[in-house]
């Protein structure tokens, strides 16, 4: 191979393989020219490889390097191969552009025609890699006045524009196949231009090459884009989808490119308004037109007009790439007429908690209490998942279905807060000296009924819990991790076994942490699955919403920078593309960060009753009263309690999960096992409810309740 001086139409970087024989006789011929420059960037770059999160997998070895020769810049760089420097060099693209997204782009073949525009577009297409090969086409060579606009240099005067575009390309990427037809378009070659394009790009300043290459995009069926640069025009006419469609979008009728040979500039002028919308056009652009010829050499163009053609034109080659919307038509990116409705932006919207009336005070006698220590149970999502209602001197705790989660299955953790309420209601009675008999029903799925008939009898260990219910309250802040005193789990066992449910829990460093990893796993399949991520954040009271149902976001006692991140959480549109990457390991640190702070991890549980069984409600409502009085047992040792019931809990039966989220129900089938195994649960135990516990700072707010029914009617 020679090693002369390059000419002017050298445009293709030499990719050299140093174990082939010729090519390493070329390289040492270029080694003993102290004029060309050698550089060796490999390791340089398997470094950055090597420091990508979730690098991608490669097939190509350190065979695939190549010392690349760049004849025009008199210099030999050695670089990995095509597909190490494309993952390094793209990364940042993700996840705009997924991996699969680029593979796809990487298919498409663009042809660009004019190297003005064309030089921007053609350039920001192999910037992006949103594409697998370039064709370019320009007769005309770089001159100075055309340095304002196309980002050539002084060393490029006399070169053709489409070379100075490709061997920009190729210094970025020198893998990427671009071909130059530095002859321009003509009716002679335009179908060898087209011929296996995907997308051609208009961009030539010859009205009748204009036509030339629609009429031939019509006949070759691929879509045609142009930009033109006064106020951001972009055109886009599908002759893939509407082979039939009139070039312009018929602006000029039937006329072809035949008819416009031989027409004088001025017989071409009325067709070049209609074509940029003369009533439209910039006024120095209008202007200018008048002037051109006179005091102007030709029409303006701005650098920054330019190279907001090549991202438009880029933009639309992905969407048609990508399969996504994209009609014949034509739109404007005006950047004057944006800065012309320039305006201060919203202000942040500081959570502005309103200032709120006291709760009225609790009755202290009668039915009316009682009702009111049973509305004071708890709930997922704070729900009251049930209606109260006295009559003939009976409360009646009705399940209410309605009020049930997706994520409570067949109304199990519903069935829970009503078995709770019962307990409180049970408590104040034996308080007041109001206590009669009481009972659990259910004739199925989704009905339950608790009672308790008013009477004059009183249970000394039931009233010693009122106060302690009134006053539980769940605390959401870090704990400190401090462990918990030798024997305090017992005795909460203990508690938990007078109730008849039992007590397994986690209080080693780390079990406790592989809890906390299960539940954020648990927590993002929560997040990703559209139902339940409406659901969690419909839970949420922000301020001016009623407190009275669901979570007054305070009580989740969250810092700063976990507000921040649940405003981006609680947007559906961002978690469906996460989903669609199979994203979103953080999103369970919440959780993750919580849990780990606790002293314990506990679940509390009770004989497993038979799945869908009329009698499996009646079961979980009777392990509310073991889930109160270890929560209370808890809060009488200074502990604070969280309940962290993850996703998969009320899951009984194979199946139900598909219901809840069927893309990860395998996933939380396999956190729920783990979990179960973690906690030392046996078959023959259901967990109730799972309960962090920890050393935490008091809360600032409790969550509110409903006003209770009129205790003084019937109904």
């Amino acid at each position: 191979m020679s090693t002369d001086r390059p000419t002017a139409g050298d445009y293709r970087p030499i990719l050299l393989d140093e174990f082939h024989p010729e090519d390493a006789r070329t390289l040492a011929e270029l080694r003993s020219d102290p004029s060309i420059e050698f550089s060796d960037l490999r390791d340089l770059l398997r470094a950055e490889f090597a420091a990508l999160v979730n690098p991608p997998e490669l097939s190509e070895t350190p065979e695939s390097d190549r010392w690349v020769h760049y004849p025009w810049r008199r210099a030999v760089i050695a670089l990995p191969g095509a597909e190490l420097l494309r993952a390094v060099r793209l990364d940042r693209n993700r996840n705009t552009l997924t991996r699969a997204d680029q593979r796809t782009l990487g298919e498409l073949t663009i042809g660009v025609v004019g190297q003005s525009v064309g030089h921007a577009v053609g350039y920001t297409l192999a910037l992006e890699g949103i594409c697998g090969g370039l064709r370019l086409a320009d007769f005309d060579t770089i001159e100075l006045t055309n340095l304002n606009r196309v980002p050539g240099t002084v060393f490029d005067i006399g070169v053709n524009k489409a070379v100075v575009t490709a061997r920009r390309i190729a210094e970025l990427d020198p893998y990427l196949p671009v071909e130059v037809f530095d002859a321009g378009i003509t009716v002679d070659n335009v179908d060898e231009f087209l011929s296996g394009l995907s997308v051609v790009v208009e961009e030539c300043d010859s009205l009748d090459i204009k036509l030339v290459t629609r009429e031939a995009a019509r006949r070759h069926r691929l879509p045609l884009l142009m930009q033109s640069n006064d106020r951001g025009l972009l055109d886009v006419e599908r002759f893939d989808l509407e082979p039939d469609r009139l070039p312009f979008h018929g602006l000029l009728g039937e006329i072809s490119a035949a008819d416009l040979r031989g027409l004088s500039t001025r017989d071409k002028a009325p067709h070049v308004i209609r074509i940029l919308d003369g009533r439209n056009l910039s006024r120095t652009l209008a202007a200018s037109m008048v002037e051109i010829g006179e005091s102007l050499n030709s029409w303006p163009q701005l650098g920054a007009d330019v190279m907001l053609g090549g991202a438009s034109v880029a933009t639309a080659v992905r969407r048609i790439g990508l399969g996504l919307k994209l009609p014949s038509g034509r739109t404007r990116v005006d950047l004057e007429q944006a800065l012309d409705e320039i305006a201060e932006p919203a202000p942040a919207e500081d959570l502005v908690w309103p200032q709120e009336s006291a709760e009225n005070p609790l009755p202290e006698s009668g039915a009316a209490a009682i009702l009111a220590c049973a509305q004071r149970a708890p709930s997922g999502g704070n729900a009251q998942p049930w209606t109260l209602g006295l009559a003939d001197g009976v409360v009646t705790i009705s399940l209410a279905p309605e009020r049930s989660p997706l994520l409570d299955i067949g109304c199990r953790g519903s069935a829970l807060s009503v078995g709770a309420a019962l307990y409180n209601a049970r408590s104040a009675a034996a308080a007041l000296g109001l206590l009669g008999d009481s009972d659990l029903g259910s004739t199925g799925p989704g009905h339950l009924t608790a009672t308790l008939r008013l009477g004059s009898g009183s249970d000394p260990v039931l009233a010693a819990d009122h106060q302690a219910l009134l006053a539980r309250h769940t605390n959401r802040g870090a704990g400190t991790a401090a462990p918990i005193p030798a024997g305090t789990l017992e005795a909460l066992a203990a508690i938990a076994a007078a109730a008849g449910g039992g007590l397994r829990w986690a209080a080693d460093r780390e079990a406790i942490d592989r809890l906390a990893l299960l539940l954020a796993e648990s927590d993002r399949a929560r997040y990703l699955t559209p139902r339940l991520h409406e659901e969690m954040f419909a839970e949420l009271r922000w301020p001016g919403d009623d407190p009275r149902t669901g979570l007054d976001l305070r009580t989740l006692e969250l810092a700063a920078d976990e507000l921040a991140k649940l405003e981006i959480g609680r947007r559906a549109d961002v978690m469906e593309s996460v989903r669609s990457w199979r994203g979103g390991i953080t999103l369970g640190d919440s959780i993750r960060d919580r849990v780990r702070t606790a002293s314990a991890v506990v679940a509390v549980t009770f004989p497993a009753p038979i799945p869908e069984d009329a009698a499996e409600l009646v079961a979980y409502a009777r392990a509310g009263e073991a889930m109160q009085r270890v929560w209370i047992g808890a809060q009488r040792q200074g502990l604070a309690v969280q309940p962290v019931s993850p996703t998969f809990l009320y899951a009984r039966r194979p199946g139900e999960l598909h219901t809840v989220s069927p893309e990860f129900a395998d996933t939380l089938t396999s956190l729920q096992d783990r979990f179960l195994d973690v906690l030392g649960v046996p078959e023959h135990e259901t967990v109730a409810v799972v309960l962090r516990l920890g050393y935490a700072a008091e809360v600032t707010v409790r969550s509110r309740r409903l006003p209770i029914p009129n205790a003084d009617t019937s109904g």
